[in-house]
């Protein structure tokens, strides 16, 4: 069975609550250390200082990878485009590479198809090269492929970590050919305490996060951690070349216990 290419790059550095100066460096350094993949989005307020970081840094625009998503506020018609439009001002760049859905519409104010076709819409135009979806259920995405097809939709973000590793959703995506990618994978922190993790890291002269993320891009998702530290960003990274035993992947998988961290209030979907 050949291996499906990848719609999204397996790592990349995330950027959710890092504001001004703080979001600024961690970027800066990424970049300086390698990082060629960036994911904000509008509702984290840091899309301006996320392009000042891009643009100070003088890597060229064809090189880099950069994801935002589009907010709740934006969805009705008429007004998604402009929206994604102010982003790229933002952004300091004249496309995206990928833009993503953030939630659902809460209680579906919005249809799917509304929103989704207007994503489309802002691909055709060439603001941005692929769309996706974050946050969404098996129904959900059942509903986007219904709007705008299955060929068009590179991925589902969604919170996933050992703890949480939302297969109903993944088996889902993953039989229909969308990529997962996982946010939280270290589940703010807590899977870098778990027992199991730090036996295989130890094993493997690794970091309890880098075991998390390899787990992670070993089956297939795109993992998009976020730091402040340099020490950690630098860290991070070398769960790229951390290959885990189909025993440590067993032993991980057994975490599992349905510990979700996200869920706003009014904002969040039935789960699947």
């Amino acid at each position: 069975m050949s291996i499906p290419t990848q719609k999204v790059p397996a790592f990349g550095l995330g950027t959710f609550r890092l504001k001004g100066q703080v979001v600024i460096d961690s970027v800066s350094t990424a970049l300086e250390l390698g990082y060629r993949v960036i994911d904000t989005a509008q509702i984290y307020e840091n899309e301006a200082e996320v392009g000042q970081a891009i643009a100070d840094s003088g890597i060229a625009r064809a090189e880099l990878f950069i994801t935002s998503k589009i907010w709740i506020d934006n969805f009705a018609e008429g007004r998604l485009i402009p929206s994604l439009e102010e982003s790229l001002r933002k952004l300091k760049t004249d496309y995206l590479d990928l833009t993503l859905i953030h939630w659902p519409s809460p209680e579906g104010q919005v249809p799917v198809a509304e929103f989704m076709g207007q994503l489309l819409q802002a691909k055709r135009l060439g603001l941005t090269r692929q769309i996706g979806i974050s946050n969404f259920t098996v129904d959900l995405m059942k509903q986007a492929i219904a709007a705008v097809g299955v060929e068009h939709i590179a991925t589902n973000q969604i919170e996933l970590h050992p703890y949480l590793q939302n297969r109903k959703v993944v088996d889902f995506a993953t039989a229909h050919g969308i990529q997962i990618t996982s946010y939280m994978t270290l589940a703010y922190g807590e899977v870098l305490k778990d027992p199991v993790i730090q036996q295989i890291a130890q094993r493997h002269q690794a970091t309890s996060a880098q075991v998390a993320l390899a787990w992670a891009m070993q089956l297939g998702y795109a993992v998009i951690p976020s730091s402040t530290k340099r020490s950690n960003l630098e860290s991070n990274l070398k769960a790229l070349h951390l290959a885990l035993s189909a025993d440590d992947m067993a032993r991980i998988a057994s975490l599992e216990r349905g510990q979700r961290l996200t869920s706003p209030k009014g904002i969040a979907p039935k789960w699947d």
